[in-house]
């Protein structure tokens, strides 16, 4: 069972995660939908902002789901802000990372949400450090590890505050091959610490920059932050790592049109 992106417009997108069919908001999707409108009405559930957010259910749903993304598993099921515990648009930066890394390197994954890019790392044989400030979704990570017949492969699974947890690398003297991270715009660590991106994202990235080896196989950053576009993070990037290739666009879902979900920014040597 797999995912594909259906059809978008009237800031909607309409998904097929496996069995199910699910509508769900999209701002950037201002043009009109591809597929006719009785299509949409048949979606099994529809997420909605309008008057708090809520699921409206054409059929239940179960409490979770597995599909298949990229060759990788996800267990997914409804959560309280819409999302279903994966972001599709993220598949694109594995490949790259796959074509890189083996079992003689050191990667770490920040922000790691449910381990999409973790797990992508992990099948390369490398070891892999996966930081989320939640519990329960490092608790979901790990399920979607064994998932993967993964739940025995050199995974550090860390519950933590980031930059604490960078801070206290940098003085063990560790380092990493390749490091990703994927801030949101607001968070709140683990005690309460709050984290704001356009406050924290630069002393955050002047740690990593610390913390990568000495031959170095990528540093990448990804955004869904509004205003913390492509253009932004490559110029960030050109100050932290100058000699290098810096590749920066947008992250995107293919459909019937293509809907852009964020930015990135990707350092090679």
């Amino acid at each position: 069972m797999t995912y594909e992106l259906l059809d978008s417009g009237n800031q909607e997108k309409l998904e097929q995660f496996g069995n199910y069919v699910i509508a769900r908001p999209c701002s950037q999707a201002l043009w009109k939908p591809q597929l006719p409108r009785e299509v949409w009405e048949r979606a099994d559930a529809r997420f909605t902002r309008e008057n708090g957010n809520r699921w409206i259910y054409r059929k239940p749903l179960p409490e979770s789901w597995i599909v298949e993304v990229e060759g990788i598993k996800f267990k997914l099921a409804p959560t309280d802000f819409g999302h279903l515990g994966v972001f599709p648009e993220h598949s694109m930066l594995w490949s790259r990372i796959q074509e890189k890394a083996n079992e003689s390197h050191n990667l770490l994954n920040l922000f790691a949400y449910s381990g999409g890019a973790t797990l992508a790392m992990a099948q390369t044989g490398a070891k892999v450090c996966h930081l989320d400030a939640s519990k329960g979704m490092v608790a979901w990570a790990r399920e979607n590890a064994a998932l993967n017949k993964l739940e025995k492969a050199p995974i550090r699974w860390i519950v933590d505050d980031v930059t604490k947890f960078l801070q206290r690398e940098v003085k063990r003297g560790v380092r990493y091959d390749g490091i990703l991270l994927d801030p949101p715009s607001f968070g709140r660590g683990r005690q309460g610490e709050m984290f704001i991106i356009e406050r924290d994202l630069h002393p955050i990235l002047d740690l990593c920059k610390q913390l990568l080896s000495d031959n170095p196989l990528f540093f990448i950053l990804t955004s869904h932050t509004p205003g913390v576009t492509s253009a932004v993070m490559a110029n960030l990037m050109m100050q932290l790592k100058p000699k290098g290739n810096i590749e920066s666009g947008e992250l995107y879902i293919e459909g019937p049109l293509v809907i852009p979900c964020g930015s990135f920014v990707r350092w090679t040597p």
